[in-house]
């Protein structure tokens, strides 16, 4: 996918965020307000943003954030990842998932209250504006789940009118989706 000129956010200066445990903390500014009206990127919270790991180490991999650690020491790439991967064995691959659906233009947030991990919502379309279109299920291709699971997945798919879609990341961080629908015989 080709992306526009104007698809793209350029922003004047980057955004400051704090990593905090399972999470990143940045102060509201001009350009954490910007990629939030623009892109949904974080949730406002009082006078701040708060922001996913995956949003976070996105934003940092993009260069549209910095991110320090609570002694504000600036945060790389494979330190941040080291850091998350010690809440979330699967945190990788969770971001090549979440990296592939925003570089395609979907905006991705969280889905714990649905049972999944991302609901993605269609081109163009912004969480409050409409209903999110997927609940997704980041899973390596190594992986195996048994029927039980599965049907849980999908049957939380069906309860909460979304279309479930598997994200199967392979051993070169590329991304395959498969989507799985109900079918009456």
């Amino acid at each position: 996918m080709v992306k526009k000129k104007e698809d793209i956010i350029e922003l004047k200066k980057k955004i400051v965020g704090v990593l905090e445990k399972e999470r990143v903390v940045g102060d509201v500014s001009n350009e954490s307000t910007l990629i939030y009206d623009k892109s949904r990127f974080g949730e406002r919270v009082g006078e701040k943003f708060q922001y996913s790991l995956v949003e976070g180490l996105f934003l940092l991999d993009t260069k549209r954030m910095n991110i320090k650690d609570g002694r504000g020491k600036k945060v790389k790439f494979d330190d941040f990842l080291k850091k998350a991967r010690r809440f979330d064995k699967n945190f990788w691959v969770k971001y090549c998932v979440f990296k592939d659906m925003r570089s395609r233009g979907y905006v991705v947030k969280t889905a714990l209250k649905f049972g999944a991990e991302f609901r993605v919502y269609g081109r163009g379309i912004k969480p409050g504006d409409d209903h999110a279109k997927w609940i997704v299920y980041p899973v390596h291709e190594s992986n195996t789940t048994t029927w039980s699971e599965f049907a849980a997945k999908n049957r939380v798919a069906h309860s909460t009118r979304k279309r479930l879609l598997v994200g199967v990341v392979d051993d070169e961080a590329e991304v395959s989706y498969w989507e799985i629908s109900w079918i009456r015989p």
